[in-house]
């Protein structure tokens, strides 16, 4: 066991801070040791969202050997299950283990106001910071109120590096006309997120013989029916009833007809066929040109699912093609033996397209069907960005969201209006720790002057492209997610680092073999 002694004292004035301590804040760390950063983690353990906000069944929902640092393989990583969430806390304390990275963290400390010091001007300059390029000058330029034992104390940085994360800590709650809501309702009403903090017991307890709602299709809605349906088998169960707004493809594991998924969307080759951000004219006609190919993909991808699963014949059946939920990121991974629960009975689904409020002994839908319930769980999401604008001082909490409710991050990261800070986490994947990775060690390659960032001007050009391309991909665009083009992404971050883009032996492999961590080792 590696020393895990941990930063006990934070000086009055540093470099940078690193908020959160979760992936994102852990590969900041690792990727900025030369500043010494202090990493503020308002709860006593690293891990994020893997620790605080999964339920006892969560599991990851990409393969093991996809989802690991560049530089840190898993011990097991020829293990073909999905890991599991105590699986991916361990993993990350070994990295942490690796690199000592516990030193820099200061636990129990939660940052509650921002307050900028770089003077009236802001961040609204020409160039990003004044300069575009090594922002650490030698002075501060942020001032953080960090909450210790009850007590706030302001340590002084010169640049922060925002890891907070997009889950857990503001659950995203219904909003219901006046007599409609949660106070009518004479059971029970639990978020997620609350469920999260419940033991075994405590959850089973809670649902056994219980009629259950729970609001919401996606992975943590899935897995909390799930969990429902088993703490209700044998005498006395009752069926857990999902009340589905939005259907959304949902895939039973990464075989498609015998192939393996990757070689639909993780290839040089397969991302060829999907829109990209800033793509020119002749990229532009070659995709229009392969739009057939493009349509052909994903039908043949929802055959298979409507053949594997009993979509049909529960009215799961999404009516847009599946690449619209991949590119924003809205595909989930089934739970095993999901749908054996459901045809057992245990499992329901209501459809509630036209919404849904409270009633006394329930939920009822906007055409009047009632849902009896003792107990609803609100699978609702949450609202991440609301923890950015509790801390970030005016004018900069209003800059968070643009108009299509996505944060306008120049390569996920740098926020054109925002100086000295980074955002990182933000961005969706196939892999969100690559993502995250390759986006610190970008970060720390702008740190060090090894390239200038472009004027703010085309920063944000630059941005509203990335929305461009993913409203012409998606309906669901409303989320950062960069599945489709996530190669050109990252070629984008290797060119500004001077690093080579294509990193295969050779061509073949570059056009047809599936890009992930370990192609992108600094060595390289």
């Amino acid at each position: 066991m590696a020393n895990r002694a941990t930063r006990e004292v934070v000086p009055a004035s540093s470099r940078v801070a690193i908020i959160g301590g979760g992936i994102s804040g852990l590969a900041s760390a690792k990727q900025m040791a030369a500043y010494d950063p202090v990493v503020f983690e308002a709860t006593p353990s690293i891990g994020g969202v893997w620790k605080h906000c999964v339920y006892r069944s969560t599991r990851l929902q990409t393969p093991r050997p996809d989802y690991e640092f560049s530089d840190y393989s898993w011990p097991n990583r020829d293990d073909p299950t999905f890991p599991t969430h105590t699986e991916i806390v361990d993993y990350l304390e070994g990295y942490a283990d690796e690199f000592d990275l516990w030193r820099y963290i200061a636990f129990g400390s939660k940052v509650v106001d921002i307050k900028y010091l770089g003077g009236p001007q802001a961040g609204f300059t020409e160039l990003w910071s004044g300069t575009g390029k090594a922002p650490l000058q030698g002075r501060p330029m942020w001032e953080v109120g960090v909450a210790t034992g009850g007590v706030v104390q302001y340590y002084k940085f010169e640049f922060i590096v925002m890891c907070a994360g997009k889950y857990g800590d503001v659950p995203r709650m219904p909003i219901f006309p006046a007599g409609k809501g949660p106070e009518v309702f004479k059971g029970q009403v639990m978020h997620s997120l609350d469920y999260c903090k419940l033991s075994e017991e405590e959850s089973v307890e809670l649902m056994r013989g219980k009629k259950v709602v729970v609001v919401g299709y996606k992975k943590s809605a899935i897995d909390l029916a799930n969990e429902c349906a088993q703490a209700n088998q044998g005498e006395g169960g009752q069926a857990c009833t999902m009340l589905v707004r939005t259907l959304h493809w949902v895939v039973p594991s990464y075989s498609i007809w015998g192939l393996p998924f990757f070689i639909f969307f993780s290839t040089r080759f397969s991302q060829l066929i999907y829109e990209r951000p800033n793509q020119g004219f002749f990229r532009f006609l070659l995709c229009l040109l392969l739009s057939p190919l493009r349509t052909a993909v994903s039908k043949f991808i929802e055959s298979y699912l409507s053949w594997k699963l009993p979509l049909g014949k529960y009215g799961l059946t999404p009516d847009h093609p599946f690449v619209e939920d991949y590119a924003s990121c809205q595909m989930a991974i089934l739970p095993d033996g999901f749908f054996d629960m459901a045809d057992r009975g245990l499992v329901r689904f209501q459809r509630a397209s036209g919404g849904w409020s409270f009633c006394e002994d329930g939920v009822v839908l906007a055409d009047g069907t009632k849902v009896e319930a003792d107990l609803v769980f609100l699978a609702t999401g949450f609202e991440g960005k609301d923890k950015l604008r509790a801390v970030l001082p005016d004018p900069f909490r209003s800059l968070v969201v643009n108009k299509s409710s996505m944060m306008p991050l120049y390569r996920g990261t740098i926020h054109p209006l925002i100086p000295n800070m980074a955002f990182v986490g933000y961005v969706e994947s196939v892999s969100n720790l690559h993502t995250s990775e390759l986006r610190c060690r970008w970060l720390s390659g702008l740190l060090e002057g090894r390239f200038e960032l472009p004027s703010v001007r085309a920063m944000t050009a630059h941005v509203e492209d990335e929305v461009e391309a993913m409203r012409r991909t998606t309906r669901f665009y409303r989320r950062h997610c960069i599945s489709t083009y996530s190669i050109h992404d990252s070629d984008g971050m290797c060119a500004d680092l001077g690093a080579a883009t294509r990193r295969k032996a050779n061509w073949i492999a570059e056009l047809f073999a599936p890009y992930n961590n370990k192609d992108y080792q600094e060595d390289q």
